[in-house]
């Protein structure tokens, strides 16, 4: 019953009976396409292939019996119910393994049918890796690899580094105001034996003990000054205290040695690693360091408002001080360079120098405008650097001025500079020299104060400790600018010859301690900037310090702390009070910045909504590709159009030349012989003196109004105006600057003269064409002259009839004269062109006889118009008859009375203006475009480096706006 319940219970599957047997491999158990629930009665004889699940082999075949199916029911025979039912338990398992073999087998061949077939990219491997194994003994290589254990000894202990960091937190703190040192905390006390080896260790250990011997010290002097009875107890307490300061200062400099032993290790090793990076060993691109992008912002923000209208509020270290106090020396000593041009007594200083101050594998200087670099570890290259700022520093004053508000940028990289960023200002002066301009002392205090009343300026005010404070400027204007001293640092310079000169060693602690003058300081140092040789090095004038302080009564005496003295300390201070306000002040600013542009784009937006925001420069730059393409333009103008408007051009200058002093004084002549001998001189003339030029000037003309054309022409919705007075500009100067060809005159004076000298008419076509441009031309005099008549006599009688206008007195005596001159014509129609006086007086006298009397030149000028009105008349009806002319042409007008010598004139004159006009369009074309391009390129540059120009040009509220926002 057990053994049926749990083949029941395993196959789920519901029977009629509960001796009903199964067939061990039935597909409803195994197969998953035939579920359970429709169990299928299987074929009565199967045959199997077993498969094994270890070596994939077949196993022998297996021929099952006929089972037969149905209900048996067993009463007796107990032992033979046991053994059927421990033998139904075997052909269960037997059966569960034949079918799982069976199933996994063909599941594994589904997934192999599946998978690509990879033999074809074989070629993709080099043959060389199937045959590593073969030259390569990977057995060797692994054994010839270290352990676990000698790796993990290779690697830093970090569970120390980590101890160590933990530890430092509590020793690097922001001391007092100024004050950059060392400073043991409580947490450093209580596990201080954890830390006594090594130099660490004993670094802390001397902190340690100088906080016990200035408390012993307070203590001491505190109890000895409480006063006392006993005399030899005070003289003991004097004693003790004596010699605890002794101890101190021994200890204060013992923890300096020590100290600047480790920057100076800390400084090699920097530079090793920062010359591993700039050989390339990491293969990687350094980034900017964050005090050049700073310098970079600074550099934008003095181009952006020069004159220090808007105050940008960023921090830079002023360094302020007296003529000749030590301010360049202080700036050399931080710098570690002797980089800047030094006199005695002399002002060397004449306009701001910012230095910026960053760290970096070679110790160099460079200027912001210029690639050079200066290697301050060599002497020729530290002269020519001072050498290169006293030229800068000449040039940037203007004339008739001593000091110049021109900034000079320098960087200085090194190994171990404080990162900062200082400005030298020239120094302060009481008086005005011989050799000065009369307002160099107002322009120095208006330079200092303009960089001192940033709120943000890091003041580092320099005293010569050598000089009486009473005599000192500087303290009275850095009290001005900061009153609270809340970013002011007090350096007291030239200590060593203070110590020598003054006979009270107190005033020196009085003047560091603040007490001596009003101002009041973030803090105050002393520091001695070598012996007064300007041949001096750096390292020897730190020398100089560091040995004149372990010698001085100051420090022994307790008047100066060790942390209050040396450069070195002075521009550690000077480091962490510049980004501490950096930090403060630099998101105040960009947030300024950012509300002020947001406003900008506010009033773009509402004012000029679909226009990009394009500065002057920008503006500029769309403008001279407007105008470049406008000049191409001139190169896609067609010949045609060219040479009609050149030859139209010419003819519109030289026709009243060839009508007045070539045909009409040919025409007077009596036959053809005198007719073109007189026109052939008078053209050779022409041709030989003014035709050339004339026709030069009229090409030079035509490209100009060709040029201005396209310049001006309007391009429908794209054009701008705000570019109209810079092309304007660019247009007139390119054609002031543009100079014709000079041999074009000598090439066109032999062409046109080619042009004149022939008379054959080829064919009708041109007879006709000469024709008609005479007919035109004479027309067109007639009809200026017809007007000048109407002007002389005043209207006809039908103007006078209908716009009851009348004549007045002159016009009415040349109205008589007009007809007394007509009717001498009409008596003799071959009338020479000029009256004769006999002519006149009796013109004059018929004119009297009717009671006006006339002037002799009216009646001469009348005349002059009257004889123009009728040969014009007399020429056109000529032009008629000479139509049907071209056959007697061709004949030379033999056996001919008619004569057309007129016809051939005006072809020539034709036929010289198409010439002309054709050979001035190719060196329109072919030289003179691209010269005017050139000569357009040339302004547009110039006007491009000419800021002045550009504002004078390119104006208007929008183009403001821009500005701004650009800025």
């Amino acid at each position: 019953v057990i053994c049926r319940s749990l083949a029941n219970s395993s196959y789920g599957i519901k029977r009629k009976s509960p001796l009903q047997n199964l067939h061990l491999v039935s597909r409803s158990i195994h197969h998953p396409y035939y579920p359970s629930s429709k169990f299928q009665r299987p074929p009565l004889r199967i045959s199997v292939q077993l498969f094994s699940s270890l070596n994939r082999l077949p196993s022998h075949k297996t021929k099952l019996l006929n089972v037969k199916y149905g209900c048996q029911f067993h009463r007796n025979f107990w032992l033979a119910r046991l053994a059927s039912r421990l033998l139904k338990i075997r052909y269960l398992i037997l059966g569960s393994a034949v079918g799982g073999g069976y199933t996994a087998k063909k599941t594994y061949d589904q997934w192999k049918d599946m998978m690509p077939d990879l033999e074809e990219y074989k070629w993709i491997v080099p043959d060389f890796i199937w045959e590593l194994d073969e030259h390569i003994d990977f057995e060797k290589l692994i054994k010839a690899l270290p352990d676990v254990d000698d790796l993990a000894r290779l690697l830093p202990d970090f569970d120390k580094i980590g101890e160590s960091f933990t530890s430092l937190k509590g020793f690097f703190s922001a001391g007092p105001p100024g004050e950059t040192a060392f400073r043991a905390t409580d947490q450093a006390y209580d596990n201080d034996k954890q830390y006594k080896k090594g130099l660490l260790g004993e670094l802390i250990l001397l902190q340690q003990q100088i906080q016990q011997h200035e408390e012993e010290a307070r203590r001491a002097a505190g109890q000895y000054n409480m006063g006392s009875s006993q005399q030899n107890r005070k003289v003991s307490d004097k004693e003790k205290i004596d010699q605890l300061q002794e101890e101190l200062l021994r200890t204060q400099l013992k923890y300096q040695r020590m100290l600047e032993r480790l920057e100076k290790e800390n400084k090699e090793l920097r530079k090793l690693v920062l010359q591993r990076d700039d050989k390339g060993i990491h293969q990687r691109k350094l980034k900017k360091s964050l005090i050049d992008m700073y310098s970079e912002v600074l550099d934008i923000l003095s181009d952006y408002d020069a004159n220090y209208n808007t105050q940008d509020h960023l921090p830079r270290v002023v360094v302020v001080g007296d003529q000749s106090a030590g301010k360049t020396s202080v700036l050399e000593m931080i710098a570690q360079a002797r980089i800047f041009p030094r006199g005695s007594g002399e002002m060397m200083t004449r306009s701001p120098v910012k230095v910026t101050l960053s760290e970096g594998p070679h110790h160099v200087a460079l200027f912001k405008d210029s690639s050079r670099e200066f290697d301050l570890t060599k002497e020729e290259d530290l002269a020519a650097l001072r050498n290169e700022i006293e030229i800068r520093m000449r040039n940037s004053v203007k004339e008739g001025c001593t000091v110049s508000t021109e900034t000079i940028s320098l960087s200085v990289k090194g190994p171990g500079l404080q990162r900062m960023v200082l400005v030298d200002l020239p120094g302060v002066i009481s008086t005005v020299t011989s050799g000065m301009a009369p307002d160099t002392k107002e322009t120095i205090f208006s330079i200092s104060k303009a960089y001192m009343q940033n709120p943000n300026a890091i003041i580092l005010c320099i005293q010569d400790g050598s000089v009486d404070a009473e005599r000192s400027i500087v303290t009275d204007l850095v009290s001005q600018m900061d009153p609270q001293g809340k970013r002011t640092i007090f350096v007291l310079t030239k200590v060593d010859l203070a110590e020598k000169n003054v006979a009270s060693p107190n005033r020196i602690q009085q003047i560091i301690e603040g007490k001596l003058f009003p101002m009041k300081a973030l803090g105050y140092f002393a520091v001695v900037t070598g012996k007064g040789n300007s041949s001096e090095s750096i390292e020897s004038i730190k020398e100089y310090e560091e040995e004149f302080f372990q010698n001085s009564k100051l420090l022994k005496t307790s008047m100066l702390k060790a942390h209050q003295v040396t450069t070195k300390n002075l521009s550690l201070a000077v480091s962490d009070c510049f980004w501490k306000m950096v930090r403060e002040s630099v998101e105040q600013q960009a947030d300024a910045f950012k509300a002020t542009r947001f406003n900008l784009e506010t009033e773009w937006k509402n004012n000029y909504p679909r226009l990009r925001e394009l500065d002057r420069n920008e503006l500029f730059e769309k403008a001279k590709n407007e105008i470049l393409d406008e000049v191409i333009s001139l190169t896609q103008v067609t010949p045609k159009h060219w040479e009609e408007i050149l030859q139209k051009t010419l003819w519109e200058r030289v026709s009243t030349h060839v009508i007045e002093n070539i045909y009409l004084p040919a025409a007077q002549t009596m036959n053809s012989g005198t007719f073109n001998t007189t026109v052939d001189i008078k053209l050779k003339q022409w041709t030989d003196k003014q035709l050339p030029n004339k026709a030069v000037e009229v090409a030079w003309e035509t490209l100009q109004e060709e040029f201005s054309r396209f310049m001006t022409e309007q391009k429908g919705k794209e054009h701008d105006d705000i570019f109209d007075k810079l092309k304007q500009a660019v247009k007139e100067e390119s054609i002031k600057r543009h100079k014709w060809n000079e041999r074009a005159e000598d090439s066109l004076r032999v062409i046109q003269h080619n042009a004149l000298e022939d008379r054959s008419i080829s064919d009708k076509q041109q007879w006709d064409a000469a024709i008609h441009f005479m007919e035109e031309t004479l027309q067109s005099r007639l009809k200026d002259t017809e007007s000048v008549i109407e002007d002389m006599v005043g209207p006809d009688w039908k103007k006078r009839w209908l716009y009851w206008v009348g004549r007045t007195k002159e016009q009415n005596i040349r109205n008589e004269t007009k007809n007394e001159l007509e009717k001498l014509i009409k008596c003799n129609e071959d009338h020479a062109a000029y009256l004769a006086n006999d002519e006149v007086t009796t013109v004059r006298k018929n004119l009297e006889a009717r009671g006006i009397t006339v002037d002799p030149c009216l009646i001469k000028d009348t005349w002059h118009q009257i004889y123009r009105r009728y040969f014009l008349k007399t020429a056109l009806n000529h032009c008629n008859l000479c139509r049907r002319g071209f056959y007697y042409y061709q004949r030379h007008f033999v056996d001919s009375e008619l004569e057309c010598n007129d016809i051939v004139l005006f072809w020539r004159i034709q036929r010289m203006l198409a010439i002309t006009a054709n050979t001035l369009r190719q060196q329109l074309t072919n030289t003179e475009v691209r010269r005017l391009e050139k000569n357009v390129k040339e302004v547009l540059e110039d006007f491009a480096d000419d800021n002045e120009k550009k504002v004078k040009l390119l104006t208007g509220k929008r183009v403001q706006l821009a500005e701004d926002l650009s800025k």
